[in-house]
């Protein structure tokens, strides 16, 4: 069933990223509007691919929930549905509304208890599918992938995002970013969650982690990282919560304790000033 459910997600993935292709196509012409602040933006992209998402999924399972990061909720409530699917259509919106071609579509599929057991990661501007199955290992367009076996930081390549509310939050990130570009071989900001945990999943990032990240944005992710070897947690290395969003630390597993103990120093905390 769950073979099944990952190729119909896949399926549903790629047509949903010519979708977001064919608005890429026509700068000028996608309307964006704004959420929870002024850099947090929404497109007519977003929208029309969610909505095309939404379809074909209540096509092919009615029976299963579905949560929308712009439409909400749709199909039956989460307890009384068998699976339940977390659809970001564009992760990486921001890129995309400035024609940076680095986002993908993310589909992630939780079972009753809210274990993700699938995970979609479509980035249309390559044609690369990261795909995960629970038990089954983790593929890019069908060939298993496996994360790298760096083991010390200063070889390490990292990557990182910062919260919507950085420019009023005093934990914005940017002191532990100043801490790992001086420990690491490199530190990447590309914007796209989804495809910063995939990269780890892959081997072409050793770890990332981000605070500030939702559901939709990290649970195929999660997935991909432990299918690949890797190891996923909460900053503080716990795992309570961790499905709920938040934060998250995705790393070859070498590292993880590495990275944890830096994240983790108070000195990041109390050097997060803002002017």
């Amino acid at each position: 069933m769950l073979n099944a459910i990952r190729d119909t997600a896949e399926a549903i993935a790629r047509e949903a990223g010519a979708i977001v292709l064919q608005y890429a196509a026509r700068p000028g012409q996608n309307q964006v509007s704004y959420k929870s602040s002024d850099i947090d933006p929404v497109t007519e992209a977003d929208k029309a691919a969610e909505a095309a998402i939404v379809r074909a999924i209540q096509a092919a399972y009615p029976d299963h929930h579905i949560h929308g990061e712009e439409g909400g909720g749709y199909g039956p409530p989460m307890e009384h549905a068998p699976f339940g699917w977390f659809v970001d259509p564009i992760d990486g919106t921001t890129n995309f509304a400035h024609g940076f071609p680095h986002y993908a579509v993310n589909l992630s599929v939780v079972d009753a208890a809210g274990e993700p057991v699938v995970g979609i990661t479509y980035d249309p501007n390559r044609d690369e599918c990261f795909s995960a199955v629970q038990g089954q290992g983790a593929t890019l367009n069908g060939h298993p992938i496996h994360v790298s076996p760096v083991d010390l930081l200063l070889r390490a390549l990292l990557s990182t995002g910062f919260p919507y509310d950085r420019h009023t939050a005093r934990d914005n990130n940017t002191a532990a970013w100043a801490a790992f570009v001086r420990r690491t071989q490199g530190m990447r900001r590309v914007g796209s969650a989804a495809l910063d945990i995939a990269y780890v999943a892959c081997g072409r990032l050793d770890a990332y982690w981000e605070r500030g990240v939702n559901s939709w944005d990290i649970l195929a992710g999660i997935l991909m990282v432990r299918e690949a070897g890797g190891r996923v947690t909460r900053i503080d290395g716990t795992t309570a919560g961790l499905y709920e969003g938040g934060e998250v630390l995705a790393s070859n597993g070498h590292l993880h304790q590495t990275v944890m103990d830096i994240l983790n120093d108070p000195s990041l905390r109390s050097a997060a000033d803002l002017p």
